[in-house]
This record gives C-alpha cells, structure tokens and sequence, in this order.
C-alpha cells in the first residue's frame, strides 16, 4: 500500500523536493542561519541612517495596524528592505519574505531576518548556480 506523502506526492516520488527546514517553528529556506550575527550588525548599522523607518517601527509596534492581515512580499533581500519587513512584522502582519531577485539576496540578511527578527524567510543568493550555469552554454 503507497502513502501519500506532503502535497499528495508519493513518498517515492518525492526525491527531488527539499525538507522544509524551521528554526523554533518559523520556516525557512536560507543559505545557512550561522550567518545572521553579521547580518544582524549591517541591518543595524544601516538603521542609523534610516530614521523615519526606525519611526514607523516604532509606531507600528505600538499600534499593531496590520494585525490580522497576511503579508507575502517578494522583495530583493537587503539591507534596506529588512527594515520595511521588520516594521510589517512590528505592525502585526503575518507575512512571509521571498526574494524577487535570488542574485541580490543578501544571505547574512536573510539569516538575521529568520534567527534574530522570527520572520520567515525564503531566499538564498544563488550567483554561483548562475555563473556555473553560463559556464556550461
């Protein structure tokens, strides 16, 4: 007898489909989570310069003006955009973070976006597939 197997897949049939992997049951795909110390300090460092976001953070964390409502933003993962998740995040959405654009994704963001804020987060930088994937045409 065959069992079904997530998404109705045969076990079986399922090799080529990662686990999904989560961190205190927040899912993720991310290049490695050992990176998000550093992310943590260059999303910080880059918050100095960022005060009406810092701003919105705060209120948000107050006023919970997005609780209830389900987020799925596709951004390029930065610096810069990790400030605008945290504050939907601070704001009560439920979100989920995928890059739009794998070979921007910054990974120690991602890592910090996952590990230090509890966002899930599901984007790797993927250049060297790109770069391995032109050198075979």
């Amino acid at each position: 007898m065959k069992t079904k197997g997530k998404q109705g897949i045969k076990c079986s049939e399922r090799k080529n489909i990662p686990e999904q992997k989560s961190l205190a049951g927040i899912p993720f795909e991310i290049k490695n989570p050992a990176l998000a110390p550093k992310g943590k300090q260059r999303i910080q460092w880059s918050g100095q310069e960022m005060l009406v976001m810092r701003q919105i953070q705060e209120r948000f964390a107050i006023e919970k003006p997005l609780a209830g409502i389900r987020l799925i933003p596709s951004y390029s993962v930065t610096t810069e955009t990790a400030h605008l998740v945290i504050a939907l995040k601070n704001g009560g959405a439920d979100l989920i973070l995928i890059a739009c654009y794998p070979m921007s994704t910054q990974d120690d963001v991602a890592a910090s976006l996952v590990v230090n804020y509890g966002i899930p987060v599901f984007a790797m930088n993927e250049i060297e597939k790109a770069l391995e994937h032109r050198l075979q045409l």
